[in-house]
Formats: structure tokens, C-alpha cells, sequence
């Protein structure tokens, strides 16, 4: 990474604009109402999101200017596939669980140069925790230095669920939150094993939460067990695969299969 990492700046941009959510969402728990409606895709989306979206663009790109811009909730500017950084954000991660009134959402932040993530943040206001990943630098929640597991059999696995297909019946389910992120720190923090997607994904998902948890000492993949690039013209991924990494193989070749019958497109 060309010069200091605005760890702390960009701390408090998560704050700022999560601690605002924050406030939106206790008014939810207490009766009162926002405008949220359904994109495209069915995926829920509100003027929180939006609102967080705007302010957290305003704040970053003052923090810096060169860096190029990706973000959910805003319309995609190809411009910045010519820039070696971009902020890659998820204004809020999990809005299923914010507009439920739930916990388990956060702001999601990522600094990513040359397609790596080299600066990860996390701030789930319902929950008290900022999560930090900085690359070579380790990650933590809440200032408290954060390792994964050492489990070395994916039998009983620990993973965020609420269901389970049979053939993974020998795994152990765990909370889930909405948020893909927190459910990736999980496994950072040694409260998970294992997260798998078998969808396409897209970038401003798992960016932040990716490097937490490779720098928690875990893997992350795409389904098929490939290393993940960030800023590409397609922003997004098949499967993605977060674990401890003594099981990560044993993850890739039980899912091989679905993951072939899937039929990811061909790029």
C-alpha cells in the first residue's frame, strides 16, 4: 500500500454514518417506519442505506481523492477500474436484518489496491464492534487482537445457518446474521468455522470482511478454492469460501460438485 493506511479516519466514517443508522433502527424497534422498497434482484434496500451510501462517499473520497469508488447503492462508474485504489463499501451489510429490527448488520469499508484489500472495517453499531483488519497488520474487534480456529476436520464444523441441506448434516449450526460480513467475522474471532456461498456474490459484500479474516489467520475463496481479485469490470464472484484453513480443501472438494452443476457463467 503507497503510503500510511487511514486506519483511524476511515474508523470514523464507519462510526459516524453507523452510529446515524443506528438511530434509524431503534426508531424501527420502537414502531416507527422508513421507506424501503425491493430492488431488481428482490434484495430489500431503504433511505438509510441510500443516506449512509451518500455520506459515507463524501467523507472517503475527502480522505482519499485518488481512490476510485464501488459501492451497492451507487451506480457503478467505470472510471474506476483505471485507478489503482478504490473504496469498495457496503453502506449497510445485512439490511434484512436492520429493517427487521435485528442485530446482525454493519457497515462494511474496504481500501483495495491492485485488487487486494489492505485496509477491512466493520462496524456493527447494534452489536458494540468494530472490527479492523490492515494487511500485515493482523485484525481485532473492539481494540482485542482476533485469531480463527484450529479445527482440523470439516465434520462438525461450526457455521451460520439456520438450515442445512442433508449431505451437510454433519455440521454444527451457529447464529447467522443477514450480514455475510459478520458472519465472515465470525471465523476470524474463532466463533465459526466456516462460511460457503454457492451464489454469485459481488464485491462490496466480502471485501472488508475477506481481509479480516485472512489476516485472523483464516482462508478465504471463491467456491471453487480460487483466489479472490477485487476491482474488476464484473464486480462480483462465484461461491465465495471463508474458513479455517487447515479444512479449506476438504470444503472445496465437497462442494465441487454442486458448485459444477451450478453452471457458473462463462466469462
Amino acid at each position: 500500500m503507497t503510503g500510511d493506511l487511514p486506519i483511524e479516519a476511515a474508523i470514523s466514517a464507519a462510526r459516524e454514518v453507523g452510529d446515524n443508522a443506528l438511530t434509524h433502527w431503534r426508531d424501527l424497534r420502537s414502531g416507527g417506519a422508513i421507506d424501503q422498497w425491493k430492488k431488481p434482484d428482490q434484495s430489500l434496500v431503504s433511505v438509510v442505506d441510500l443516506e449512509t451510501d451518500r455520506r459515507l462517499k463524501a467523507i472517503l473520497q475527502a480522505i482519499d481523492p485518488e481512490a476510485g469508488w464501488l459501492s451497492e447503492e451507487s451506480v457503478d462508474n467505470p472510471a474506476r477500474l483505471d485507478t489503482r485504489r478504490i473504496w469498495c463499501v457496503d453502506p449497510i451489510d445485512g439490511t434484512r436484518d436492520f429493517l427487521s429490527g435485528r442485530d446482525g448488520w454493519a457497515v462494511s469499508i474496504a481500501l483495495v489496491e491492485d485488487g487486494l484489500p489492505h485496509l477491512g472495517i466493520l462496524y456493527a453499531p447494534a452489536r458494540d464492534q468494530v472490527w479492523v483488519a490492515a494487511r500485515g497488520q493482523g485484525a481485532s474487534v473492539n481494540g482485542r487482537a482476533i485469531h480463527c480456529g484450529h479445527r482440523t476436520m470439516l465434520a462438525g464444523a461450526r457455521v451460520p445457518a439456520t438450515s442445512l441441506p442433508r449431505v451437510d448434516a454433519d455440521l454444527t449450526m451457529v447464529e447467522r446474521p443477514n450480514s455475510i460480513a459478520l458472519r465472515m467475522a465470525m471465523v476470524a474471532d474463532d466463533c465459526a468455522d466456516l462460511v460457503a456461498t454457492l451464489i454469485w456474490g459481488f464485491e462490496w459484500d466480502i471485501a472488508a470482511a475477506s481481509l479480516i479474516v485472512a489476516e485472523a489467520g483464516g482462508r478465504v475463496s471463491d467456491a471453487f478454492g480460487a483466489p479472490l481479485r477485487f476491482n474488476k469490470q464484473r464486480a462480483d464472484a462465484f461461491g465465495l469460501i471463508a474458513c479455517v484453513p487447515q479444512i479449506h480443501d476438504a470444503v472445496v472438494t465437497r462442494l465441487a460438485d454442486r458448485a459444477a452443476a451450478l453452471s457458473p457463467r462463462a466469462d
